[in-house]
């Protein structure tokens, strides 16, 4: 027998075995700010959560009504203390929050729940009502460390973001704006540039013009990222992977820089940058081509620089959040501020800080500092 498996599921907290005093459920607004403070509590803690949401078949709408009643009813008559019930979507989803559980295999954890909360609706509910009722289980932390391109993050359990972006309607609308109109402006303005800057890349070294990288956006959707080429061709990547793992689990110390400008955190001293691209590093020149990244939607002139999946794999569950609530950008408030000078951690609360501030005018305030922060080169990555 299997007794390590059964201790974990023992230590699984029945949502339905401690009777509680009558409560009422919370509201929509309520319940969903709760799922957000649940988030955070977790990404401290380590210690998991489930949302279940319960919903009614498309149906009559007293019949409807009456199931959800008894789903109530059931869940608040006999769920922990800890256990949260409230309106997912008001009238059509109630959702219900078991918390405190101890980390252990996911499924089993599922299973388990599951179980106990259908025997219980099942012992309670009239065949008729059972049946018209779905359930859908949703853990967190979620996984986002798959190489499935175009994984989303569970949105279930980010409506408080989905009620943000809402909010901001049209903020966003003006955003998108700004970056259409100022990516193909831009775009213009340095295409003689960026045909210089083409012929010397291929006549200096052999390789594409273009390096193409597949990098991670918004909500966990993978893109094909654009830069003018800046390295050899045929390089070993793994030195970079070992570097970026260390430096987000905190592992990396400052290191001076090349250009004598102070320790940065950055791989220096990289031998497979080409002379010219360590010139376009430097300068950022090879950048200019996530202009069509951003004309295109997948970034935007500001926001926080996109991750390479193996980059996103080795983050912490508060690290992830840097990539929820806004799309990803060519410049931001790091590169603006602190550039490579500060460790990773800090490069992380400074996106938070961005998207918690966020507006049209603070991108125009970061678009203009931006030509600044690229004449003095300091920390360029």
């Amino acid at each position: 027998m299997n007794t390590g498996r059964q201790d974990r599921i023992s230590n699984i907290p029945n949502p339905l075995s401690e009777p509680a005093l009558e409560r009422k459920p919370l509201d929509e607004e309520s319940f969903r700010r709760i799922i957000a403070v649940e988030r955070k509590r977790t990404e401290r803690s380590k210690a998991p959560f489930v949302l279940m949401l319960l919903e009614v078949a498309n149906y009559a709408a007293d019949k409807a009504g009456t199931a959800l009643e008894s789903v109530i009813s059931v869940l608040m008559s006999s769920s922990r203390e800890t256990d949260l019930v409230g309106w997912y979507k008001e009238r059509t989803t109630v959702g219900a929050l078991f918390t405190g559980l101890m980390a252990g295999d996911k499924n089993s954890i599922l299973n388990t729940i599951l179980s106990r909360v259908s025997s219980s609706l099942r012992d309670e509910l009239t065949f008729e009502q059972f049946n018209l009722v779905s359930i859908s289980l949703h853990y967190f932390p979620d996984d986002w460390d798959d190489d499935r391109p175009g994984r989303p993050s569970n949105p279930a359990l980010y409506p408080d973001l989905t009620n943000q972006d809402k909010g901001r309607r049209p903020l966003l609308i003006m955003k998108r704006v700004i970056d259409i109109i100022g990516g193909v402006a831009l775009s213009l303005l340095c295409l003689p540039l960026c045909l210089i800057i083409a012929v010397v890349v291929r006549a200096t070294s052999r390789g594409p013009i273009l390096f193409r990288q597949k990098r991670v956006g918004q909500h966990g959707r993978q893109f094909v990222f654009l830069k003018f080429r800046s390295m050899f061709v045929n390089n070993d990547h793994s030195v970079h992977r070992e570097f970026v793992t260390k430096l987000i689990r905190s592992e990396n110390d400052a290191k001076e820089s090349d250009g004598g400008d102070g320790k940065v955190y950055k791989l220096t001293s990289d031998k497979r940058i080409t002379p010219v691209g360590r010139f376009l590093r430097r300068t950022s020149l090879d950048e200019l081509p996530q202009f069509w990244n951003v004309i295109v939607g997948d970034m935007s002139l500001v926001g926080p620089r996109p991750p390479i999946p193996y980059e996103l794999a080795a983050y912490q569950t508060w690290h992830r959040r840097r990539l929820l609530e806004v799309k990803p950008g060519i410049t931001g408030l790091w590169q603006v501020t602190a550039r490579s000078k500060v460790d990773f951690d800090e490069m992380v609360r400074l996106d938070l800080r961005y998207a918690m501030a966020w507006t049209p005018w603070l991108d125009l305030k970061i678009l203009f500092r931006t030509p600044l922060a690229v004449i003095k080169g300091a920390g360029a990555v």
